[in-house]
């Protein structure tokens, strides 16, 4: 089952597993595998690219030499059935293989586009909870600086994430978790 519309219908008569990701078309799309579930979105446009690059880079000015950081594409693979790309991703550097990540990244981000804040807010942070990714954040990334946000949840103790900050603009969040870092949603797009 296809979610988006792919350059040309992806026929599939069982659930998805990574090895399908190898016989995606090269077409600029970004396929991804959420429990045997396809989903395809478009190339990101400019200010989610500028959100995503300029957290990437604050985040890994900040970052432990125990962790790494990085961007989209590369693949985090939690089962065989489902792997994806967070648009900036901090995992311990022993977890990662040249490849990909092949364990929960201690942070996930995803930066909101047009087509995909349901999946992205839903879809994509149920299932890193599910994996127990400690940390997910979303940036909501508009043109106007002042408007840009950035929503922050934290695995509790029973397993399910909690909003821990909301935050809007110039307003600061001071981030314990990965590890220290204060983020400035507004600074994301400027």
């Amino acid at each position: 089952m296809a979610v988006a519309m792919p350059a040309e219908p992806i026929l599939h008569s069982r659930p998805f597993t990574r090895a399908d990701l190898e016989d995606m078309p090269d077409d600029g799309r970004r396929y991804e595998i959420i429990d045997g579930m396809l989903f395809v979105s478009a190339a990101p446009g400019r200010l989610h690219q500028r959100a995503a690059f300029a957290l990437a880079r604050l985040l890994h000015a900040a970052c432990p030499s125990a962790f790494e950081v990085m961007i989209a594409p590369f693949a985090v693979g939690l089962a065989d059935d489902t792997e994806m790309q967070p648009d900036v991703l901090v995992g311990r550097r022993e977890d990662f293989t040249d490849k990909d990540l092949p364990a929960p990244p201690v942070l996930a981000v995803e930066v909101l586009s047009k087509w995909s804040r349901l999946y992205d807010t839903e879809i994509k942070r149920t299932r890193f909870q599910r994996a127990g990714t400690p940390s997910f954040w979303v940036v909501d990334p508009v043109a106007r600086p002042e408007e840009t946000r950035l929503t922050v949840w934290e695995l509790a103790d029973d397993g399910r994430y909690r909003l821990v900050a909301e935050v809007v603009g110039d307003e600061q969040f001071h981030a314990e978790r990965p590890y220290p870092v204060t983020v400035v949603p507004a600074d994301l797009v400027r």
